[in-house]
Protein backbone atom coordinates (compact mmCIF):
# COMPACT_ATOMS: atom_id res chain seq x y z
CA UNK A 1 0.00 0.00 0.00
CA UNK A 2 1.42 3.44 -0.87
CA UNK A 3 2.25 5.77 1.99
CA UNK A 4 -0.14 8.55 2.92
CA UNK A 5 0.31 11.92 1.27
CA UNK A 6 -1.86 14.00 3.61
CA UNK A 7 -2.87 13.83 7.25
CA UNK A 8 -5.64 15.80 8.87
CA UNK A 9 -9.26 15.37 9.92
CA UNK A 10 -12.80 15.39 8.60
CA UNK A 11 -14.78 18.06 10.38
CA UNK A 12 -18.58 18.18 10.40
CA UNK A 13 -20.36 19.99 13.18
CA UNK A 14 -18.52 19.24 16.41
CA UNK A 15 -17.38 15.82 15.18
CA UNK A 16 -13.78 15.36 14.09
CA UNK A 17 -12.49 12.22 12.33
CA UNK A 18 -8.66 12.02 12.17
CA UNK A 19 -7.70 10.47 8.83
CA UNK A 20 -4.88 10.14 6.34
CA UNK A 21 -5.19 10.22 2.57
CA UNK A 22 -3.79 7.46 0.36
CA UNK A 23 -3.83 7.64 -3.46
CA UNK A 24 -6.54 5.41 -4.93
CA UNK A 25 -5.15 5.59 -8.47
CA UNK A 26 -2.09 3.67 -9.68
CA UNK A 27 -1.14 4.38 -13.28
CA UNK A 28 0.92 1.86 -15.20
CA UNK A 29 1.88 3.91 -18.24
CA UNK A 30 5.36 3.29 -19.63
CA UNK A 31 7.35 6.50 -19.12
CA UNK A 32 9.28 7.41 -22.26
CA UNK A 33 12.18 9.86 -22.23
CA UNK A 34 13.22 12.18 -25.03
CA UNK A 35 16.55 11.03 -26.46
CA UNK A 36 18.82 11.86 -29.36
CA UNK A 37 17.82 9.41 -32.14
CA UNK A 38 21.41 9.07 -33.41
CA UNK A 39 23.23 8.12 -30.20
CA UNK A 40 20.48 7.61 -27.58
CA UNK A 41 21.65 10.48 -25.38
CA UNK A 42 19.04 11.96 -23.03
CA UNK A 43 17.58 15.34 -23.95
CA UNK A 44 17.74 17.60 -20.89
CA UNK A 45 15.60 20.61 -20.14
CA UNK A 46 17.32 23.63 -18.68
CA UNK A 47 15.74 26.64 -16.99
CA UNK A 48 17.11 29.53 -18.99
CA UNK A 49 16.25 33.17 -18.36
CA UNK A 50 15.27 34.95 -21.57
CA UNK A 51 16.56 38.27 -20.15
CA UNK A 52 20.10 37.45 -19.02
CA UNK A 53 20.42 34.16 -20.91
CA UNK A 54 21.76 32.31 -17.85
CA UNK A 55 20.66 28.93 -16.49
CA UNK A 56 18.62 29.57 -13.32
CA UNK A 57 18.96 27.23 -10.29
CA UNK A 58 15.67 25.84 -9.02
CA UNK A 59 15.90 27.73 -5.71
CA UNK A 60 15.89 31.01 -7.63
CA UNK A 61 12.76 30.17 -9.64
CA UNK A 62 9.57 32.01 -8.63
CA UNK A 63 6.00 32.06 -9.90
CA UNK A 64 4.90 34.74 -12.34
CA UNK A 65 2.02 35.84 -14.52
CA UNK A 66 1.61 38.46 -17.21
CA UNK A 67 -0.97 41.19 -16.65
CA UNK A 68 -1.51 44.09 -19.08
CA UNK A 69 1.96 43.70 -20.57
CA UNK A 70 3.66 43.53 -17.18
CA UNK A 71 5.24 40.46 -15.57
CA UNK A 72 4.02 40.09 -11.99
CA UNK A 73 6.51 38.06 -9.92
CA UNK A 74 5.15 36.07 -6.95
CA UNK A 75 7.86 34.69 -4.65
CA UNK A 76 7.40 31.71 -2.34
CA UNK A 77 7.11 34.09 0.64
CA UNK A 78 4.24 35.94 -1.01
CA UNK A 79 2.49 32.69 -2.00
CA UNK A 80 2.78 31.44 1.59
CA UNK A 81 0.70 34.39 2.79
CA UNK A 82 -2.36 33.31 0.80
CA UNK A 83 -5.19 31.98 3.01
CA UNK A 84 -5.79 28.23 3.02
CA UNK A 85 -8.49 27.74 5.67
CA UNK A 86 -8.77 23.99 5.01
CA UNK A 87 -5.05 23.28 5.14
CA UNK A 88 -5.33 20.31 7.53
CA UNK A 89 -9.07 19.91 7.59
CA UNK A 90 -11.57 18.33 5.21
CA UNK A 91 -14.28 20.89 5.86
CA UNK A 92 -17.76 19.46 5.25
CA UNK A 93 -20.01 22.11 3.71
CA UNK A 94 -23.20 20.05 3.31
CA UNK A 95 -24.62 16.55 2.87
CA UNK A 96 -26.62 16.02 -0.33
CA UNK A 97 -28.18 13.16 -2.28
CA UNK A 98 -25.65 11.29 -4.38
CA UNK A 99 -27.82 11.79 -7.48
CA UNK A 100 -27.28 15.56 -7.30
CA UNK A 101 -23.60 15.28 -8.29
CA UNK A 102 -22.76 15.31 -11.99
CA UNK A 103 -19.79 12.93 -12.55
CA UNK A 104 -18.32 15.45 -15.01
CA UNK A 105 -17.10 17.43 -11.97
CA UNK A 106 -15.16 14.53 -10.40
CA UNK A 107 -11.38 14.50 -10.69
CA UNK A 108 -8.77 12.53 -8.69
CA UNK A 109 -9.77 9.87 -6.15
CA UNK A 110 -8.15 9.13 -2.79
CA UNK A 111 -8.78 6.55 -0.06
CA UNK A 112 -9.39 7.83 3.45
CA UNK A 113 -7.88 5.72 6.24
CA UNK A 114 -8.42 6.21 9.99
CA UNK A 115 -5.24 7.68 11.41
CA UNK A 116 -5.45 5.71 14.66
CA UNK A 117 -7.56 3.16 16.50
CA UNK A 118 -9.30 6.00 18.34
CA UNK A 119 -10.56 7.32 14.98
CA UNK A 120 -12.27 4.04 14.02
CA UNK A 121 -15.56 4.74 15.81
CA UNK A 122 -16.31 8.18 14.30
CA UNK A 123 -14.99 6.95 10.93
CA UNK A 124 -17.43 4.00 10.86
CA UNK A 125 -20.26 6.23 12.11
CA UNK A 126 -19.80 8.69 9.24
CA UNK A 127 -19.33 5.92 6.67
CA UNK A 128 -22.48 4.03 7.69
CA UNK A 129 -24.57 7.20 7.88
CA UNK A 130 -23.54 8.11 4.34
CA UNK A 131 -24.44 4.58 3.17
CA UNK A 132 -27.83 4.35 4.85
CA UNK A 133 -28.96 7.81 3.79
CA UNK A 134 -27.51 7.46 0.26
CA UNK A 135 -25.80 10.81 0.70
CA UNK A 136 -22.41 12.28 -0.08
CA UNK A 137 -20.58 15.14 1.58
CA UNK A 138 -19.52 18.25 -0.32
CA UNK A 139 -16.25 19.43 1.22
CA UNK A 140 -13.21 21.61 0.70
CA UNK A 141 -9.63 20.38 0.99
CA UNK A 142 -6.16 21.82 0.38
CA UNK A 143 -3.75 19.48 -1.42
CA UNK A 144 -0.32 20.60 -2.62
CA UNK A 145 -1.03 24.22 -1.70
CA UNK A 146 -4.18 24.31 -3.79
CA UNK A 147 -7.67 24.44 -2.36
CA UNK A 148 -10.18 22.19 -4.11
CA UNK A 149 -13.82 21.41 -3.89
CA UNK A 150 -14.17 17.72 -2.99
CA UNK A 151 -16.74 14.96 -2.71
CA UNK A 152 -16.68 12.53 0.22
CA UNK A 153 -18.55 9.24 -0.18
CA UNK A 154 -18.74 5.71 1.21
CA UNK A 155 -16.93 3.01 -0.78
CA UNK A 156 -17.31 -0.48 0.65
CA UNK A 157 -15.58 -0.53 4.05
CA UNK A 158 -13.76 2.72 3.30
CA UNK A 159 -14.54 6.32 2.54
CA UNK A 160 -13.24 7.93 -0.64
CA UNK A 161 -12.72 11.57 -1.44
CA UNK A 162 -12.75 12.93 -5.00
CA UNK A 163 -11.31 16.32 -5.79
CA UNK A 164 -13.79 18.22 -7.94
CA UNK A 165 -13.90 20.98 -10.48
CA UNK A 166 -15.41 24.22 -9.28
CA UNK A 167 -18.82 24.87 -10.89
CA UNK A 168 -17.48 27.68 -13.09
CA UNK A 169 -14.79 25.36 -14.48
CA UNK A 170 -17.39 23.19 -16.26
CA UNK A 171 -18.10 24.63 -19.69
CA UNK A 172 -21.61 25.44 -20.81
CA UNK A 173 -22.89 22.67 -23.11
CA UNK A 174 -25.52 24.80 -24.81
CA UNK A 175 -25.71 24.20 -28.56
CA UNK A 176 -23.92 20.83 -28.50
CA UNK A 177 -26.95 18.53 -28.26
CA UNK A 178 -28.73 17.15 -31.35
CA UNK A 179 -31.69 19.09 -32.68
CA UNK A 180 -34.86 18.69 -30.63
CA UNK A 181 -36.70 17.83 -33.84
CA UNK A 182 -34.96 14.44 -33.97
CA UNK A 183 -37.13 11.69 -32.49
CA UNK A 184 -36.87 7.94 -32.13
CA UNK A 185 -39.64 5.38 -32.28
CA UNK A 186 -40.42 2.99 -29.39
CA UNK A 187 -39.40 0.07 -31.63
CA UNK A 188 -35.96 1.61 -32.13
CA UNK A 189 -35.47 2.09 -28.39
CA UNK A 190 -36.54 -1.52 -27.83
CA UNK A 191 -34.05 -2.76 -30.42
CA UNK A 192 -31.25 -0.64 -28.94
CA UNK A 193 -32.03 -1.99 -25.44
CA UNK A 194 -31.95 -5.54 -26.81
CA UNK A 195 -28.54 -4.85 -28.34
CA UNK A 196 -27.29 -3.44 -25.02
CA UNK A 197 -28.41 -6.60 -23.23
CA UNK A 198 -26.55 -8.86 -25.66
CA UNK A 199 -23.41 -6.75 -25.60
CA UNK A 200 -23.39 -6.86 -21.78
CA UNK A 201 -23.60 -10.65 -21.40
CA UNK A 202 -20.55 -12.15 -19.62
CA UNK A 203 -18.87 -8.74 -19.50
CA UNK A 204 -16.06 -8.58 -16.93
CA UNK A 205 -14.79 -5.08 -16.27
CA UNK A 206 -11.87 -6.36 -14.16
CA UNK A 207 -10.57 -8.40 -17.12
CA UNK A 208 -9.93 -5.32 -19.25
CA UNK A 209 -6.37 -4.12 -19.82
CA UNK A 210 -4.61 -1.29 -21.60
CA UNK A 211 -3.63 -3.05 -24.82
CA UNK A 212 -1.56 -0.11 -26.02
CA UNK A 213 0.62 -0.10 -22.88
CA UNK A 214 0.97 -3.89 -23.03
CA UNK A 215 2.10 -3.72 -26.65
CA UNK A 216 4.45 -0.83 -25.79
CA UNK A 217 6.14 -2.87 -23.04
CA UNK A 218 6.57 -5.79 -25.43
CA UNK A 219 8.02 -3.46 -28.03
CA UNK A 220 10.53 -2.17 -25.48
CA UNK A 221 11.42 -5.73 -24.49
CA UNK A 222 11.78 -6.72 -28.15
CA UNK A 223 14.00 -3.74 -28.82
CA UNK A 224 16.20 -4.94 -25.98
CA UNK A 225 16.43 -8.33 -27.73
CA UNK A 226 14.18 -10.49 -25.54
CA UNK A 227 11.35 -11.83 -27.74
CA UNK A 228 9.30 -10.74 -30.76
CA UNK A 229 6.57 -8.18 -30.28
CA UNK A 230 2.93 -9.12 -30.51
CA UNK A 231 1.09 -7.43 -33.34
CA UNK A 232 -1.97 -5.48 -32.31
CA UNK A 233 -5.27 -6.39 -33.90
CA UNK A 234 -6.61 -3.75 -36.23
CA UNK A 235 -9.49 -1.80 -34.76
CA UNK A 236 -12.82 -2.14 -36.53
CA UNK A 237 -13.65 1.09 -38.30
CA UNK A 238 -16.87 2.76 -37.23
CA UNK A 239 -19.53 3.07 -39.93
CA UNK A 240 -19.37 6.44 -41.64
CA UNK A 241 -23.09 6.65 -42.35
CA UNK A 242 -26.08 4.80 -40.94
CA UNK A 243 -28.89 4.93 -43.46
CA UNK A 244 -31.42 2.68 -41.75
CA UNK A 245 -31.21 2.81 -37.93
CA UNK A 246 -33.43 -0.24 -37.45
CA UNK A 247 -31.37 -2.27 -39.93
CA UNK A 248 -28.15 -1.24 -38.20
CA UNK A 249 -29.54 -2.24 -34.80
CA UNK A 250 -30.74 -5.59 -36.15
CA UNK A 251 -27.36 -6.28 -37.75
CA UNK A 252 -25.63 -5.43 -34.47
CA UNK A 253 -27.95 -7.76 -32.54
CA UNK A 254 -27.33 -10.55 -35.07
CA UNK A 255 -23.58 -10.04 -34.65
CA UNK A 256 -23.92 -10.07 -30.85
CA UNK A 257 -26.03 -13.25 -31.13
CA UNK A 258 -23.27 -14.96 -33.10
CA UNK A 259 -20.72 -13.97 -30.44
CA UNK A 260 -22.71 -15.17 -27.41
CA UNK A 261 -24.76 -17.92 -29.03
CA UNK A 262 -28.21 -16.68 -27.96
CA UNK A 263 -31.17 -16.28 -30.28
CA UNK A 264 -31.65 -12.75 -31.54
CA UNK A 265 -34.99 -11.03 -31.51
CA UNK A 266 -36.08 -10.00 -34.97
CA UNK A 267 -37.09 -6.46 -35.64
CA UNK A 268 -40.84 -5.81 -35.52
CA UNK A 269 -42.49 -5.88 -38.91
CA UNK A 270 -43.74 -2.61 -40.22
CA UNK A 271 -47.53 -2.33 -40.59
CA UNK A 272 -48.62 -2.26 -44.22
CA UNK A 273 -49.29 1.20 -45.53
CA UNK A 274 -52.97 2.13 -45.76
CA UNK A 275 -54.32 2.65 -49.26
CA UNK A 276 -57.44 4.45 -50.44
CA UNK A 277 -60.52 2.27 -50.66
CA UNK A 278 -61.53 1.34 -54.19
CA UNK A 279 -65.02 0.54 -55.40
CA UNK A 280 -65.16 -3.26 -55.62
CA UNK A 281 -65.70 -4.66 -59.08
CA UNK A 282 -67.73 -7.78 -59.60
CA UNK A 283 -65.85 -10.75 -60.97
CA UNK A 284 -67.48 -13.76 -62.59
CA UNK A 285 -68.59 -16.41 -60.13
CA UNK A 286 -66.38 -19.46 -59.85
CA UNK A 287 -67.84 -22.91 -59.62
CA UNK A 288 -67.95 -24.16 -56.05
CA UNK A 289 -65.50 -27.01 -55.34
CA UNK A 290 -67.03 -30.44 -55.28
CA UNK A 291 -67.38 -32.02 -51.88
CA UNK A 292 -65.45 -35.22 -51.27
CA UNK A 293 -67.50 -38.27 -50.39
CA UNK A 294 -66.58 -41.35 -48.57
Amino acid sequence: MPRSLWKGAIGFGLVSVPIQIVPAIEEHDVVLHEVHAEDGGRIRRRRTCDVCGETVPYEHVAKGIEREGQDVVLTDDLMAQLPLPTKKLIDVLAFIDASEIDPIQLDQAYYLQPESAAANKPYVLLRETLKQTDRVAVTKIALRSKESLALLRAHGDLMVIHTMLWPDEVRDSAGLAPSSSVTVRPQEVEMAASLMDRMSQDFDLDALEDEYQTALRELVTTKAGAHPARKRAKATAAPSNVVDLMAALQASIDKAEEDVGTPARKSPKKAPAKTAKKTPTRSPKKAAPKKRTG
